[in-house]
C-alpha cells in the first residue's frame, strides 16, 4: 500500500474517532449536564447546612452564656455586713441582681436558664455542656432521680468516652451514692474503676467505691478497696485517708 493511501485512511480513522466521540458526548448531554446541576444543588445544601449550623452553634452559645451568669454568681449570705466600717454592705444584703443569698437560691434560678439552652440545641456542645450543669444543680439540690436521669441523657448524646461522658458517669455514680442508692453506686464505681480509660482518676474512683461499699455495710468490701488505694497508689492524696479507714 502507498504511502499516501496509508495517510489517508488514517485520517479517516481519525475522523470516525472525533465523531464517535462528538455523538457519544452529545447523547449523554442532559446526563452531564444533569449531573452537573446536582452537584451544584448537593453543594449549596451543604453550605446551607454548615451556615445553618454555626447559627445554630452561635444561638446555643449565647443561651449557654446566659444561663452560666446565675450559675456562676456569687452567693452572699444575706446576713453578711461589711467588715471595715465604711464598706459597702453584701451585695445580698441589698437585693442587688446577680447576687444569691443561698446556693440553693442560686441553683433554682439557674435551671430554668440551663434546661432552656439544652432543650434548644440538645446535640451541640453548648447544649450538652448546659445539660451536665443541669444535672449537677438538681444533684446539689437533692432532686435525685432527675438528676441520674439527666446524667445518663448527658452521656446519651455525647458519648461515653468523651469529657462530659465521663464526668456524667462520675456525677451519676456520686449522686446514686447521695440519694442511698448504694447498690446502684457501687455498680457506676465499679464500671468507671473497670474502665481502661486513662483520663478517670482511678484512685477517687476507688475511695468513692470503698465508702458506698462502707455505706452499704459490706465491710470486708470496703477494706480490700482501702487498701487497693495504699497498694495501687501510694503517692495518692488519698492514701492517708485509706490508713485511717483501716485502722479503724
Amino acid at each position: 500500500m502507498k504511502r499516501t493511501e496509508r495517510h489517508h485512511l488514517k485520517e479517516n480513522e481519525l475522523a470516525q474517532t472525533l465523531t464517535a466521540a462528538s455523538e457519544a458526548l452529545a447523547s449523554r448531554k442532559s446526563l452531564i449536564v444533569g449531573i452537573a446541576l446536582t452537584l451544584l444543588v448537593v453543594a449549596g445544601i451543604v453550605g446551607g447546612i454548615n451556615v445553618w449550623r454555626r447559627g445554630d452553634d452561635a444561638q446555643a452559645d449565647r443561651l449557654l452564656a446566659d444561663a452560666l451568669v446565675a450559675f456562676n454568681a456569687p452567693v452572699v449570705p444575706a446576713t453578711t455586713t461589711a467588715s471595715q466600717p465604711g464598706e459597702v454592705p453584701a451585695a445580698a444584703t441589698l437585693g442587688a441582681t446577680g447576687s444569691f443569698a443561698t446556693e440553693a437560691a442560686k441553683l433554682n434560678a439557674a435551671l430554668p436558664k440551663l434546661k432552656a439552652a439544652a432543650d434548644a440545641y440538645p446535640d451541640t456542645a453548648a447544649g450538652i455542656t448546659a445539660r451536665y450543669h443541669y444535672a449537677s444543680s438538681l444533684a446539689s439540690l437533692g432532686r435525685h432521680d432527675e438528676a441520674i436521669k439527666t446524667f445518663d441523657d448527658v452521656m446519651s448524646r455525647s458519648g461515653r468516652n468523651t469529657l462530659y461522658g465521663r464526668m456524667a458517669l462520675m456525677g451519676k455514680a456520686d449522686t446514686q451514692t447521695r440519694a442511698g442508692q448504694f447498690d446502684s453506686a457501687i455498680a457506676t464505681w465499679t464500671e468507671l474503676e473497670a474502665s481502661a480509660d486513662q483520663e478517670l482518676p482511678k484512685d477517687a474512683i476507688l475511695m468513692e467505691l470503698a465508702k458506698a461499699y462502707q455505706a452499704s455495710g459490706k465491710r470486708d468490701d470496703a477494706r480490700k478497696t482501702f487498701a487497693r488505694i495504699v497498694d495501687e497508689h501510694p503517692t495518692s492524696p488519698y492514701v492517708a485517708e485509706a490508713k485511717t479507714a483501716l485502722g479503724s
